[in-house]
């Protein structure tokens, strides 16, 4: 049983993916659940297998503690590590191949505080791996290359998972797409899109913080992802499948480096 958590930021597509990885397993005969785990959430594009709602009310909580919307779900998302012997077991019963956990909208509740990665860490699988998903809209501009890279090793330091980055919204930017690539793969193509932007202090402090991402070999190809087409699924199958067998290895492998 292995599990993958979708993580990235409010808007950037991750229950959308999360209902294309269920549909792909599904087609290509392995037997995925899902784990919906934001407290917040209305609306979902999947139905989920297990359901973090089922346990924890949000508007319960602002009734029981006089707390506004905020405060109640900073408190749901706090109380998710509560909960998490019961989704175990739940997720447990269905035996799956594959268990897809959508986390919470707001990043920052969930990783950042101590309730997701205790979470993580404590979520008994034979092996976990962690998408970070990349609003393909706002990773066109270097400047936001920058900073969402940057975010996405903060998330890996805190999930302590092997982590793929998944950049989302593949259709909208696919003129950048090539540039985009480009980036990852050498610094002084990225540093040449920095010294076309405008801000120069933000241009400067962008150079200087990709800088440390090379050198510690921590900038690699996000694989592009279509919600549309589903196109880059099977390459995001791949390396999911090697990073469960191989570890960080496997990536790099996949990724030919």
């Amino acid at each position: 049983m292995y599990t993958i958590f979708v993580t990235g930021t409010a808007g950037s597509g991750k229950s959308l993916l999360t209902s294309n990885l269920l549909e792909w397993y599904n087609n290509n005969d392995v037997t995925p659940i899902s784990i919906n785990l934001d407290p917040g959430v209305v609306n979902l594009p999947y139905s989920p297998d297990v359901d973090v709602r089922d346990f924890i009310d949000i508007y319960s909580i602002m009734e029981n503690y006089n707390l506004g919307p905020n405060g109640s779900l900073i408190l749901a998302n706090d109380l998710i590590s509560t909960k998490l012997t019961e989704i175990q077991n739940q997720a447990d019963e269905l035996n799956p191949d594959y268990i897809i956990v959508d986390t919470p909208g707001q990043i920052e509740l969930f990783v950042f505080r101590s309730s997701g990665p205790y979470f993580i860490s404590n979520f008994l699988s034979d092996n976990k791996v962690t998408l970070f998903t990349m609003d393909g809209t706002l990773a066109e501009s270097p400047i936001n290359y920058v900073s969402l890279m940057f975010l996405s090793q903060s998330v890996k330091l805190r999930l302590n998972t092997p982590q793929i980055n998944v950049l989302t919204k593949r259709d909208k930017i696919i003129d950048k797409l090539k540039e985009v690539f480009e980036w990852s793969n050498s610094i002084s193509s990225l540093q040449n899109s920095l010294n076309e932007e405008k801000n120069y202090e933000q241009s400067l402090l962008s150079k200087d913080l990709i800088k440390t991402l090379f050198k510690s070999g921590h900038i690699t190809n996000p694989i592009a992802i279509s919600n549309i087409t589903m196109n880059g699924m099977i390459n995001l199958s791949a390396t999911l499948s090697r990073l469960f067998t191989q570890g960080e290895e496997g990536r790099k492998n996949n990724l030919g480096m």
